[in-house]
């Protein structure tokens, strides 16, 4: 809105010039998101507080600490993020940008989904919400939805295009198998960053970790110099979604504050699905869904420790790990919650700066 409002008048003031700049809106974005969390975060906390009552219902076949440690904790606290990242990105990012739009609307889609999920689990009482089936169909709709509108505005050499790491500009043409593979893989992110979501603090600080990445990445691929230079696919207007990775820093910062161990808000399905979606969505935009899995390398180990779990139940009788996902079964090694947060914490570092190195390793 800013830019869209205040560039046209730069000629007259020249301190609106700013407003031009993709870094100065992104900073802008983040510190606004992160004002408004800290602003609206204590009344939405004692407003869902008021409405749940009895808190998150906690999984009875979860880690048993969490039924007491846990209990009472209000969930749906990816509200807080999400009004906090839409409000931020409406003020700072160019409203004619089409790619704003899309991660907007994938942002809000998953975000329903989550919040239907979390209102079911709370009026039932229960640790399930929609059927699993029911809520993979609309995801799957939604996704195919976003994904068929990316590759309408992408330019057609690159519209169903696969990037790989590592080569220099090579793509290859998927054709109509571009839509099932890029619809996998913001479904797979949303789920992927949801599966995460298990401990106070754990998801959040990976997420954005995550989107502080492909803020980078974002403003990288949509600069002709820099793009030409790290011999990476130019994306015309995809400079612009750092805005929104700004925005969703911000917010998942102003969101921890709350989070922190013990925390006062769960994030619950709203939170995740809608970033992990959101996540997705910008790897696919940006030609780099095949770095999405290192730099989000924690959430697939998440996802990978429950496949291998039910797989080799179902095959077996026998549980590879004490409890999955992941970070349940390190719980029941005995490792303390913060230890194993801080820790994941750590390895989502290391993945994100694996990820961002294919970059010039090509």
């Amino acid at each position: 809105m800013f830019y869209n409002l205040l560039v046209p008048f730069a000629e007259q003031i020249s301190a609106f010039n700013l407003f031009r700049y993709i870094t100065f809106r992104t900073g802008g974005a983040v510190i606004t998101a992160l004002i408004i969390s800290f602003l609206i975060g204590p009344a939405i906390i004692k407003w869902f507080k008021y409405l749940q009552n009895e808190g998150q219902p906690i999984r009875d076949d979860g880690p048993q600490n969490h039924l007491t440690r846990k209990q009472g904790t209000p969930t749906m606290g990816g509200f807080l993020i999400l009004v906090a990242v839409i409000l931020s990105t409406l003020l700072w990012a160019d409203l004619t940008n089409r790619y704003v739009w899309v991660v907007i609307v994938i942002t809000l889609g998953f975000g329903a989904v989550g919040a239907a999920d979390d209102f079911l689990k709370l009026r039932w009482r229960s640790s399930h919400g929609i059927p699993g089936k029911v809520k993979l169909i609309v995801e799957i709709v939604i996704a195919l939805a976003v994904v068929l509108w990316i590759t309408d505005i992408a330019a057609p050499s690159l519209a169903t295009g696969l990037s790989i790491p590592f080569f220099k500009n090579l793509l290859l043409d998927l054709g109509w198998m571009f839509a099932p593979l890029a619809v996998f893989v913001v479904v797979g992110a949303a789920n992927a960053v949801n599966l995460t979501d298990g401990l106070d603090g754990l998801a959040i600080v990976p997420v954005m970790i995550a989107f502080s990445c492909f803020a980078f990445i974002s403003y990288l691929v949509g600069n002709t110099v820099f793009s030409n230079y790290l011999q990476i696919h130019h994306v015309i207007g995809t400079g612009e979604l750092a805005v929104f990775c700004g925005a969703l820093v911000g917010a998942g910062l102003g969101f921890l504050w709350f989070n922190a161990p013990p925390a006062m808000i769960f994030m619950g399905d709203t939170g995740s699905l809608s970033m992990g979606g959101a996540l997705g969505t910008l790897s696919v935009i940006t030609k780099h869904e095949m770095v999405l899995a290192i730099i989000g390398g924690l959430f697939v180990l998440e996802t990978v420790s429950v496949i291998i779990q039910v797989v080799s139940f179902k095959l077996t009788g026998r549980r590879i790990f004490h409890m999955a996902p992941l970070h349940h079964h390190f719980e029941q090694k005995g490792w303390a919650e913060p230890t194993i947060v801080i820790r994941f914490w750590i390895i989502a570092s290391i993945l994100a700066l694996a990820g961002l190195a294919t970059l010039k390793l090509r």
